[in-house]
C-alpha cells in the first residue's frame, strides 16, 4: 500500500499499486510525486521506485533522477532569433528607405548581417533552428533597400545635371 502527496499538498492513501498506476496513466501522479511505501521510513519520488520507474522511462535519465528538461528536444526546432531580427530590420530598412530616401541604410547593414548569421546558424544546427525563409526575406529586403538608394542617388545626380543644363540653355 502507498501514500502520496498530491499537488495540493494533501496526503492521499493508502492505495494499492494498481490504483497508483491508474493515477500515473491519468496524469494525476508523475515521477516527482512524493510517495511513502508502507514498511519504509521515508518519502521518495515515485519515479525512484523500481515498480513504477518503467512507467516514466522517457522522462527519466537515471533511476530516481529526473531528466534535465531540454526545450529543443521537447518542442522541436525553434525559429532563429537572428532570422527574426534580420527580417524585422529588412522591413524597417525598406520602409524607411521608401519614406525618407536614404534613411533605411542604418537598418540594412545590421539586417543583412543578422540574416546571414541566421542562415549559418540554421545550416549548422538544422535540428535546433528553423527560419530559413525569414532570413532569406531579410536579405532580399535589405538588398532592395540598397538598390533603392542607388537608384535615388542616380536620379538625384541626373536631376542635378539636367537642372544645370536647362539653366544654361535658357540663357541662350
Amino acid at each position: 500500500m502507498y501514500r502520496i502527496i498530491g499537488v495540493d499538498g494533501k496526503e492521499y492513501g493508502p492505495i494499492p499499486a494498481e490504483q497508483l498506476r491508474q493515477w500515473i496513466a491519468q496524469g494525476r501522479a508523475n515521477a516527482a510525486t512524493q510517495v511513502f511505501l508502507e514498511g519504509t521510513t521515508e518519502w521518495k519520488p515515485l519515479g525512484s521506485l523500481p515498480e513504477f520507474a518503467t512507467l516514466f522511462a522517457p522522462a527519466m535519465s537515471q533511476p530516481g533522477q529526473p531528466a534535465a528538461f531540454s526545450p529543443t528536444l521537447a518542442s522541436g526546432p525553434r525559429t532563429s532569433g537572428y532570422a527574426i531580427a534580420g527580417l524585422v530590420l529588412g522591413i524597417c530598412s525598406l520602409t524607411f528607405g521608401l519614406c525618407c530616401c536614404c534613411d533605411g541604410i542604418p537598418f540594412s547593414v545590421p539586417g543583412l548581417v543578422f540574416s546571414i548569421l541566421a542562415l549559418g546558424q540554421i545550416k549548422n544546427n538544422p535540428n535546433q533552428y528553423n527560419g530559413r525563409a525569414m532570413a532569406i526575406a531579410g536579405i532580399i529586403l535589405c538588398c532592395l533597400n540598397f538598390l533603392l538608394v542607388i537608384v535615388l542617388i542616380i536620379i538625384g545626380i541626373a536631376g542635378a545635371g539636367f537642372d544645370s543644363v536647362s539653366r544654361h540653355a535658357y540663357r541662350l
